[in-house]
């Protein structure tokens, strides 16, 4: 392969993928390594840390071997936000599982902060709602529940990490152990403001600082590789930024305005604001990216279950393709026959936050099919991305009528155009499978010289399909409607519940 190429690793949930990324921002080689994840019924979700690094190596191994030696000017690595890794400071190794984003295991302390009434401050200063999705709960559960682990910690022998962290210390053979920007204000330690932990927050969550790694730039040099393996020695590691936030440097956004939806086993929107300011509750605010010293904020609503409200179903019918499966049956109907699954298995994301709430299906009739569920599964990602847009509207007026589209779902033309209809606006969609690793590599290549500005990126930001809506506001209007009584019934907790609707309080 001739000519300088940026390596781009994008460790996701349920794939591990690499890229090589030529001077005019071509993909020109990409690998896949499928992970492995645990589930339990107590609502723990766990990874084997080292099957993260190993499926790491593995693909950076694969595009080694295929840009030949000498033509990688750089790493940049996109991330699962949240998910957090525990590990020896001496030997380099795990003393936990990665405790997935997707895990509710902290919930019950996550309820007891806010009874505390500790979580206005904590959204005061991190930006963040307190919820189990965050990873300062993980952690302080994890201290807390495995034996001698806390005191291992507060002697300094323990280093925590999310999934960057944890790359970038295995990539430099435990020279570096640093985050970037954008993942550590997803911990919840993160002080919004400067970018710094935050000395209250580390008190709050009973997290030793000397656990905590350092904060570094998302576009800029963070260390360089040791030879591990067929991994070359002395590469630039040039770049770290979670997943959801490289997907806008790749859709080319680097300004306040358009909104982007990552489309993957869960959902992020995600819109740039000038300050760390905002007006709703029910967003999150968080750290884009940080660069030259500078800090990029951005608004973000995070959605559990998407793509893998699909993937349930596909399992619930016990296929041997689960995801396939549920797909082609959704397509055999032309709706879902007044289905409506609400996702709620983990509780509900933005802009509920609402730990407590489960899963539930209404509607259902003496002709409804295993298609047409499949179908609502489908329907609810677009009716959760719908809820979160609407909310950013309501905080950000101003911003742009399109919705910018990428991840695995959004390869769902159906999906895409069901979603345009439901927002009465269109949907750019990206033709770019890889938009993480296209971003992590467009950072990448800044922090060494291979591109000169954001500007330069935009310009090669990968075409997008448009999908106009099609829906009258009427038909639109009573979709919408149905799916709110829906969510609205299934935050209802029982007798004496203050989410009870004035609806629902008629009919008792």
């Amino acid at each position: 392969m001739v000519g300088r190429t940026i390596l781009a690793l994008d460790q996701g949930t349920t794939n591990t993928k690499a890229v090589l990324v030529d001077q005019a921002g071509k993909i020109v080689f990409r690998v896949s390594v499928p992970m492995c994840v645990a589930t339990f019924a107590d609502g723990r979700v766990e990874q084997d840390a080292n099957d993260l690094w190993d499926a790491s190596r593995q693909a950076i191994e694969a595009c080694s071997a295929a840009a030949g030696p000498g033509t990688i000017a750089a790493i940049g690595i996109s991330n699962q936000r949240e998910t957090v890794v525990l590990w020896d400071r001496r030997s380099g190794e795990p003393v936990a599982p990665a405790v997935v984003w997707q895990c509710r295991r902290s919930a019950a302390r996550c309820v007891q902060l806010v009874a505390d009434g500790t979580e206005p401050i904590i959204q005061s200063i991190t930006g963040l709602r307190v919820d189990p999705l965050f990873s300062a709960s993980k952690v302080e559960w994890l201290l807390d529940n495995t034996d001698g682990l806390r005191a291992r910690a507060e002697a300094g022998d323990v280093c925590m990490g999310t999934v960057d962290s944890w790359l970038i210390y295995k990539l430099t053979a435990g020279s570096v152990h640093a985050t970037d920007a954008s993942n550590a204000s997803r911990t919840q330690l993160l002080r919004l403001s400067d970018g710094r932990w935050d000395p209250e927050m580390l008190r709050l969550f009973r997290i030793p600082a000397s656990m905590v790694p350092s904060v570094v730039a998302s576009s800029g040099l963070i260390g360089t590789t040791a030879a591990i393996g067929e991994v070359p020695e002395g590469i630039p590691i040039a770049s770290a930024i979670g997943d959801s936030h490289a997907a806008l440097v790749g859709h080319g956004v680097f300004f306040p305005g358009p909104v982007k939806a990552t489309y993957g086993t869960g959902s992020s929107l995600m819109t740039l604001t000038e300050s760390a300011r905002a007006a709703s509750n029910a967003l999150a605010r968080t750290v884009a990216w940080s660069r030259n010293g500078s800090l990029q904020y951005a608004l973000e609503g995070n959605i559990t279950m998407a793509g893998a409200s699909v993937q349930w179903v596909g399992d619930f019918l016990q296929s041997e393709k689960p995801v396939e499966a549920a797909i082609t049956l959704a397509s055999s109907v032309r709706d879902s026959g007044g289905v409506c699954l609400v996702p709620a298995m983990n509780g509900l994301g933005a802009p509920y936050w609402d730990s407590e709430a489960r899963g539930a299906i209404y509607g259902l009739t003496r002709t409804s099919t295993a298609a047409h569920l499949a179908r609502a599964a489908i329907e609810a990602i677009a009716h959760q991305v719908a809820d979160v847009f609407e909310e950013m509207q309501r905080d950000q007026p101003g911003m742009a009528s399109a919705l910018y589209a990428d991840g695995g779902a959004s390869e769902n033309s159906g999906l895409m155009q069901l979603q345009s209809d439901l927002l009465g606006r269109p949907v750019l969609r990206s033709t770019c499978a890889d938009l993480s690793a296209l971003g992590a590599a467009g950072l990448a290549g800044l922090a060494i010289g291979l591109w000169s500005s954001f500007a330069e990126l935009a310009s090669m930001a990968p075409e997008k399909d448009t999908f106009e809506p099609l829906l009258s506001d009427g038909a639109r209007a009573d979709l919408r409607e149905r799916w709110r009584l829906a969510v609205e019934r299934t935050r209802w907790h029982g007798p004496g519940s203050t989410l009870v609707s004035e609806r629902a309080k008629g009919a008792q």
